[in-house]
């Protein structure tokens, strides 16, 4: 409640028969006293008896507009979260009937109330705050840096709640925007929020390549591009195995940064397609996010299923062929199963090879996918097989003729010509 000073020099100015202009140096004194006031105790419900009253008949709207003004500056001050919280929202109400009139006050409002409970942990009611403020409008001028700004904070509070569709959604308006802002830490925030929508729709690919270029940049600290580089190592370890994910591991094994980070030791096996033992992985897992530990739809855990591809692809670098049961042994799944994994990632062209259920046999040819999607019928692939070693063999005759040609030419140019006539 509002001291009872306060509350009765407001009352002394609302009676006074003097004009709105002659009551403004009063109702300015008595704001700059409030602010003064060593009571902090009672700031909050002051300034919100003291908004009431400008916001009602006493003052027109320009005379309301300054004191509003200092009066939101007044309570941004205020230190008590929860008093911040109570004499923001019920400005927020005063206003609503008048929004129109007092836009870039609504708007200052609604950043000190998002301010306040992002400091309380509460992201999705800051980013509702933030919502309500109105970006496209025809009573102020707003300038791009300041709505891509809003719009990338917004996108950021979603995504502290894990509400990618809504963040997605504001980050998609700030991209169509951003090539117009100039502001070099708005487009880091602008990376790093789309690597972390990425991340979270598990499109691990993408989101390390993201991290990795955000990782660069000279603006951020260095804890932070290693926190970035690190958080690019992860999605690449998560990400199906294939050729993509191997170009990605052999750029983030070969900078020079990645023995610093304590997935290393994984990134440095599955660069060398080496096989991980459960003991590694599990040690791994414990530094994941959930939603990088979120089930799968065939049951089994992303990282789980990452590190089953791997070895599959590890496998076929160490076995020219091997038996169904012993896979599974391998893998640490049922004969089933690993055949399951086997024929989609032969199927995706993954890895190269063909499976013969008769006899219970993968062979593998040893080259690994190019990611093409292929038939994983052993006569097609034998066939495919033969073809591509057809075509080497006859690249290699054209290219010794025209060598042989081209040695023709350079001693015999006479001889040539008369032939070639």
């Amino acid at each position: 409640m509002a001291s009872s000073e306060v509350t009765s020099a407001l009352k002394k100015l609302e009676s006074s028969s003097t004009s709105q202009q002659d009551k403004l140096p009063g109702y300015n004194d008595l704001l700059e006293k409030i602010i003064a006031t060593p009571d902090k105790a009672h700031l909050g419900s002051s300034l919100t008896a003291f908004i009431d009253s400008i916001l009602g008949d006493n003052l027109g709207i320009v005379n309301a507009r300054p004191l509003l003004k200092t009066a939101v500056e007044a309570i941004r001050s205020i230190s008590d979260i929860d008093n911040k919280i109570s004499a923001g929202n019920h400005a927020l109400q005063t206003l609503e009937p008048r929004v129109v009139s007092f836009e870039e006050q609504d708007a200052t409002i609604r950043e000190v109330l998002a301010d306040a409970y992002q400091e309380n942990d509460e992201f999705l009611e800051a980013a509702r705050m933030l919502q309500g403020i109105q970006l496209e409008s025809s009573q102020r001028r707003i300038s791009d840096d300041s709505k891509v700004k809003t719009w990338i904070r917004i996108c950021r509070l979603f995504l502290e709640e894990d509400d990618t569709t809504s963040a997605e959604t504001y980050l998609n308006r700030a991209k169509n925007l951003l090539y117009k802002v100039n502001d070099q830490e708005l487009n880091l925030q602008f990376q790093l929020s789309q690597a972390r929508i990425l991340d979270a729709r598990r499109n691990f690919i993408e989101a390390s390549q993201v991290y990795h270029t955000f990782s660069f940049s000279t603006l951020l600290e260095e804890s932070e591009r290693l926190r970035a580089l690190s958080s690019a190592v992860v999605c690449a370890i998560l990400a199906p195995a294939g050729p993509q994910r191997s170009r990605n591991l052999a750029k983030l094994y070969k900078d020079e940064r990645s023995p610093q980070m304590e997935e290393f030791g994984i990134l440095e096996k599955m660069f060398l397609d080496r096989l991980l033992t459960s003991k590694e992985v599990a040690a791994f897992a414990d530094k994941l996010a959930p939603h990088q530990l979120a089930e799968t739809a065939d049951g089994s855990t992303v990282l789980a299923k990452a590190v089953t591809e791997h070895n599959l692809l590890a496998a076929s670098r160490l076995y020219n062929n091997i038996g169904i049961a012993e896979l599974g042994l391998l893998l640490d799944l049922e004969p089933e199963k690993a055949e399951e994994y086997a024929s989609r990632m032969l199927e995706q062209g993954r890895v190269t090879g063909h499976i013969d259920q008769i006899n219970g046999m993968i062979f593998f040819d040893g080259r690994g996918g190019n990611g093409e999607r292929v038939n994983t019928g052993y006569t097609n692939g034998a066939v495919r097989t033969e073809l591509r070693g057809w075509d080497f063999k006859v690249q290699g005759i054209t290219e010794e003729v025209e060598r042989v040609s081209s040695m023709l030419q350079a001693q015999y140019p006479e001889f040539v010509a008369k032939a070639g006539a």
